[in-house]
């Protein structure tokens, strides 16, 4: 014979419905005890009677061991629940500011750009005057020292140049019949005999008459 379904819904027979809850509650008790010892799991069931009886089970040695892990399980989640919601909220703030500031700062750019100043009061626009005068002043300070720079490094290598230009001549000197030796001696020491031998024109007198 088939059982039929039971409709789930509160028993009106006051015998019947004492006679359910025994069967149903040493079921439920049963079950909790077989799930403890296949699963090896920790259970604890706590059943009150409608007339305030307590029925319970426990797989630990105490059931209230059992409950004080419960309420720290509990506890550990809904404080992970409320530092999470709350860093959430603390990070669309951050979104928000940031959104906020990069709005400010792209119209401030326009503006230094020479754009959207059709809003812009008299004092706005002088303090943008100033801010691009402070600019251009800090550009050519940059521009200028690299200038300096480059011409120190410039200099630097002209008298490096002429240290070297000026050994080997005095080198090609002291030893003319080395001078051939090295091409660029060589030069140096054909250009200083000649700077020697040039003959000029000058003479002293008046001039001749034609």
């Amino acid at each position: 014979m088939v059982r039929g379904k039971i409709q789930l819904r509160r028993i009106e027979n006051t015998t019947s419905r004492q006679v359910t809850f025994s069967k149903r509650r040493n079921g439920l008790l049963k079950k909790a005890y077989e799930l403890s010892v296949l699963c090896d799991a920790e259970v604890a069931v706590i059943i009150f009677s409608q007339k305030g009886r307590l029925y319970e089970f426990s797989s630990n040695s105490e059931i209230q061991k059992t409950i004080d892990r419960y309420r720290r399980s509990t506890y550990d989640m809904d404080t992970y629940k409320t530092n999470l919601d709350q860093c959430i909220l603390h990070l669309k703030q951050e979104t928000t500011d940031m959104e906020r500031k990069i709005e400010l700062l792209e119209v401030s750019l326009r503006k230094l750009s020479g754009e959207c100043l059709g809003s812009c009061s008299i004092d706005e626009i002088q303090m943008i005057g100033d801010q691009l005068e402070r600019s251009l002043s800090s550009i050519r300070a940059r521009k200028a020292q690299l200038f300096d720079d480059q011409i120190q490094h410039l200099q630097a290598k002209e008298r490096s140049l002429k240290e070297e230009n000026a050994k080997l001549l005095a080198k090609c000197l002291a030893n003319p019949g080395q001078s051939t030796a090295h091409p660029r001696a060589a030069a140096l020491h054909s250009r200083s005999s000649r700077s020697t031998d040039v003959e000029t024109g000058l003479f002293i007198g008046l001039p001749e008459l034609n």
